[in-house]
C-alpha cells in the first residue's frame, strides 16, 4: 500500500466542495419552503424521456437530499486518500501530480453529481404541483455525457502525466 501524502486542496476544490456543500443546504431550505404546499403525492421517479412515472408520500421529497449529502460525504471523504485509489501510470516521480488529478475528478464528479440530484429535486417539487419541467428526453444523455466525459478527460489528464 503506498504510503499517504498529504497535498493541500487546490483553491477550485475547496470552492468546489462549499458550492456543492451550499447547493444542498439550498435545497434542503428549498425544500422546507416548499413543504406546506406541496400535494400528499410528489414524484420519486422519472423515466428516460425526463416524465414522473413514479409517485410517492410527500415524506419521500427529502430522498434525494439525503441521498445528495451521503454522496457528497463520500466523495469528500475519498478525496483525502488519493493513495488507495488505481491510478494508471503511477510512480514516485508522478506521484504528487496524479494525486491531484485523480482527486480533482472526484471533486468535479462531486459538484456534477450534487447539481444533477439538486435539479432532479427541483424537479420533482415542480412536478408535484403541475409544473411539467425538465429537458426531457435528453436529461440522461446529458447527464451521462457530463460524467463520462469528466472521467475521460481525468483520465486522459492521467495518461500524460508521465
Amino acid at each position: 500500500m503506498a504510503k499517504l501524502v498529504y497535498l493541500p486542496k487546490t483553491s477550485f476544490e475547496k470552492i468546489s466542495t462549499i458550492v456543492s456543500l451550499l447547493l444542498i443546504i439550498g435545497n434542503v431550505i428549498y425544500l422546507l419552503i416548499q413543504w406546506s404546499t406541496l400535494p400528499d403525492q410528489v414524484p420519486i421517479h422519472f423515466n428516460a424521456k425526463g416524465e414522473a412515472d413514479g409517485w410517492g408520500g410527500k415524506g419521500m421529497i427529502w430522498f434525494v437530499p439525503a441521498v445528495t449529502l451521503l454522496l457528497w460525504a463520500g466523495l469528500t471523504a475519498l478525496e483525502r486518500v488519493p493513495h488507495v485509489y488505481n491510478i494508471p501510470n503511477l510512480t514516485e516521480e508522478n506521484k504528487e501530480r496524479q494525486y491531484v488529478n485523480s482527486r480533482m475528478m472526484f471533486n468535479v464528479l462531486k459538484m456534477e453529481l450534487v447539481f444533477f440530484l439538486v435539479y432532479t429535486s427541483w424537479q420533482s417539487v415542480q412536478w408535484a404541483h403541475g409544473n411539467e419541467t425538465g429537458i426531457g428526453c435528453f436529461e440522461l444523455p446529458v447527464f451521462l455525457t457530463v460524467i463520462l466525459g469528466t472521467m475521460g478527460v481525468f483520465l486522459f489528464r492521467a495518461y500524460k502525466i508521465k
